[in-house]
């Protein structure tokens, strides 16, 4: 039944449509898979139990002639940002050690309505900080891809590492993730996966543990770009426990996929054209254009002056949110509790041993930038500056309809080779976190493998709330890439 675990969305929903398959014979075909995928550590939890009862009450709605929801019976992975009724939420923390919600998010709440069946809690970066997976209080997450000629364990991306790690390695049909840097498309460029980033405001926040309140934004990690505007059709909506969600009308993302993009004119920022850029990564971008205006769409140069400020300026405004955020860990409520001599020691003893390097590491920098003194030297010119970076969007969207870009500036790096060095690890997030500060969607769309035989993606960056545009664009750059090779199962070997 392993065959069934290589499907896509469309393919298995289309099967089960059909009653060629059960959802339940789908289901335990991916758990029989998680099991032999524990070298990859890419749940924090499974829960093989629950999966199994929600895909036998789809097979029962189904018996029934009950209308089938967009993802009856699709089993998927959820990162563990989510809170999820019953099911342990960690945010790949120590700090949140026997947190069991009584409470499911919004988007998970919306995917359980259109008939999803939860196959596990996914590890991820701890409170979504990272841009390798390295950081979480379970471990790393290992990339399923490996260098040619070599054994060595690669990092998946970060912070939805578990995320792309399963889905690329069909633990998972698709999986929830967060991005608030770069964290969906950073991890797609490096496992081979669709990682699309929404509109802020798209995706309901409520139920999702905080790292930048601002920045962070739901979307899905997928194995094609039908995929991908098939889950975003689920988790999509405007939700009224949230105020930073936006009441606009979520298109059907399915119907927008024409294969049609003539006339569409597509910006290449000159600023994304960075020093020390491999020629490989230069060469795909290239090929992308190509690929573009064989297609029908217009090229168009653009400019974002305010690009090489986006990176300083990210890592001042998350963490300041971060350390506001993160307050709320103290061992009171819930989480881990440190005893100590008073309550300010037993504060100090829970924070001190729940948060991990990296973790402590922000909330540092965001307590400095926060404070008397420091506040309009950092946080406020931060600010600033922030807006001047939208305001560059917003002015060069007024020629063209997309935007095309590398998604990372490298392909995937080896675990600990670059943990020693945070300014290298941020700077893995060049070319995404500028969309984050203005709010706006963006894709990583596999596009070629890099001469080291790992993949590497391209990002489409687009206006508010049109995703529809992207995703018909980078399923234009999905078939113009073609089959693109699958990592060997190593990790079976090893579990």
């Amino acid at each position: 039944m392993s065959d069934l675990t290589t499907l896509t969305i469309a393919e298995a929903r289309a099967k089960l449509d059909a009653g060629e398959i059960s959802s339940v014979e789908l289901t335990q075909a991916f758990v029989d898979e998680i099991d032999k995928a524990d070298a990859l550590n890419a749940f924090i939890t499974k829960t093989p139990e629950k999966a199994l009862e929600m895909a036998a009450q789809s097979d029962q709605r189904r018996a029934k002639g009950e209308a089938a929801g967009k993802l009856e019976g699709i089993p998927v992975g959820i990162k563990d940002l989510f809170c999820t009724e019953g099911t342990l939420t960690t945010a790949g923390s120590h700090i949140l050690d026997g947190f069991v919600p009584d409470y499911d998010s919004t988007v998970t709440t919306n995917m359980w309505r259109d008939g999803a069946v939860m196959l596990g809690k996914l590890n991820l970066d701890e409170f979504a900080m990272g841009s390798s997976n390295e950081t979480s209080y379970y471990g790393p997450v290992v990339n399923p891809w490996q260098r040619k000629g070599s054994n060595a364990k690669l990092v998946p991306g970060g912070s939805s590492g578990g995320s792309a790690t399963s889905v690329r390695a069909n633990l998972c049909m698709a999986a929830t993730a967060t991005d608030t840097g770069g964290s969906i498309r950073q991890p797609g460029a490096f496992t081979g996966t669709v990682g699309l980033k929404p509109t802020y405001g798209r995706c309901s926040r409520w139920g999702i543990v905080a790292f930048a309140s601002s920045l962070d934004q739901a979307g899905p990690i997928t194995k094609t770009v039908e995929d991908a505007a098939i889950m975003l059709g689920s988790m999509a909506g405007h939700d009224v426990k949230d105020t930073t969600s936006v009441d606009v009308p979520v298109p059907d993302y399915e119907a927008v996929l024409t294969g049609d993009i003539r006339g569409l004119k597509v910006g290449i920022p000159k600023e994304y054209r960075v020093d020390g850029m491999p020629s490989e990564i230069e060469d795909l971008w290239a090929k992308g254009i190509e690929w573009l205006k064989s297609a029908g769409a217009e090229i168009v140069d653009v400019s974002l002056p305010h690009t090489k400020y986006a990176l300083p300026t990210y890592y001042i405004v998350a963490p300041a949110e971060a350390s506001s955020n993160l307050a709320r860990y103290d061992g009171v409520r819930y989480g881990l509790r440190v005893e100590g001599d008073d309550i300010i020691d037993m504060y100090e003893k829970t924070r001190a041993e729940g948060f991990g390097e990296e973790v402590k590491r922000r909330i540092l920098i965001g307590t400095y930038v926060l404070s008397a003194g420091y506040y309009d030297a950092y946080y406020l010119k931060a600010q600033k500056v922030r807006t001047l970076i939208a305001r560059d969007f917003t002015q060069a969207f007024e020629t063209v309809d997309v935007m095309l870009t590398p998604s990372t500036p490298s392909p995937a790096f080896g675990i600990g080779e670059r943990m020693d060095d945070p300014l290298a690890m941020y700077l893995n997030d060049i070319f995404t976190v500028s969309l984050n500060m203005a709010g706006l969607p963006g894709i990583s769309v596999p596009a070629g493998i890099s001469q080291e035989g790992t993949p590497l993606g391209l990002q489409l960056i687009g206006k508010a709330f049109d995703e529809a545009t992207l995703l018909r664009t980078g399923q234009i750059i999905e078939q113009a890439a073609g089959d693109l090779p699958t990592p060997a199962s190593w990790w079976k070997e090893m579990s």
